[in-house]
């Protein structure tokens, strides 16, 4: 979890809806910006058109940060593993198990709350996070994928789209590769609607497995302003394609990973 620095640079009031410059973040800890704010939408976005993301302990101040470098997906770089193309595969006639869009972003919320993870003791997920990505959710900014297995709720990821830019939050799993076949799932459909990468945030090397490289700051902001200001309207999301069958297309080009 996170922890509030004694050096900590900028406070924030409610209002007004602004950010220092980014380039005046801590280096240690890596990208601290700011504190204080508020989980509004108005909030939210701005954050995320400029790089920016909050991530704190339940019942902290807001810290907003923005590290550097940044770890992002070129989904034209997606990594696919032939065992993992082989699950995908299966798919096409395994009918116990299916991926959606935008059909529980609640559930796939609270999921990624509850999952533990390596080095982290709790969750930043509170209620307030919670009900605030509800709220972008229902403008059409907070999308969910969700893979089920027999109808249960088995993996899937959120995230928060700007423009042709997807800002990747938070995933999880159940049952073994769900939450990358949502992942590969997502970036196919994105990269049919003209996204071309995927916000990760921060670089492990589960994300460097699957592809993910690193930008710096000054790059990655470079990156947002492009994609946020390509036109794609705010809207429930639902699958236009065939996922399953953009991986094979796909991994024809650029699938290099046995």
């Amino acid at each position: 979890m996170t922890h509030i620095p004694i050096n900590t640079p900028f406070w924030l009031e409610p209002k007004p809806v602004m950010f220092p410059p980014t380039n005046l973040a801590l280096k240690e800890p890596d990208g601290l910006l700011a504190v204080g704010g508020a989980l509004t939408p108005e909030w939210l976005l701005q954050a995320y058109s400029n790089g920016i993301f909050p991530w704190f302990n339940p019942g902290e101040p807001i810290l907003w940060w923005t590290p550097n470098p940044r770890s992002v997906l070129f989904i034209d770089s997606l990594k696919i593993k032939r065992s993992l193309r082989k699950t995908i595969q299966k798919l096409e006639w395994d009918e116990s198990l299916t991926v959606t869009l935008d059909q529980n972003f609640t559930g796939v919320m609270q999921a990624c709350a509850t999952v533990s993870r390596e080095g982290q003791d709790g969750t930043w997920i509170s209620p307030e996070m919670l009900s605030a990505y509800q709220s972008l959710h229902q403008s059409g900014h907070a999308h969910s994928v969700e893979v089920w297995q027999k109808g249960q709720l088995v993996g899937g990821l959120y995230g928060i789209a700007i423009g042709k830019m997807f800002f990747g939050e938070s995933m999880f799993s159940k049952v073994s590769d769900s939450s990358k076949i949502a992942l590969v799932a997502l970036a196919m459909q994105l990269k049919a609607w003209g996204f071309e990468l995927i916000d990760t945030q921060v670089e492990t090397p589960h994300l460097n497995s699957l592809g993910a490289s690193t930008l710096s700051r000054v790059a990655f902001e470079k990156v947002i302003q492009q994609q946020i200001n390509q036109p794609f309207k705010p809207q429930k999301w639902q699958f236009s394609i065939d996922w399953a069958d953009a991986v094979y297309g796909h991994c024809q080009t650029e699938c290099k990973t046995p």
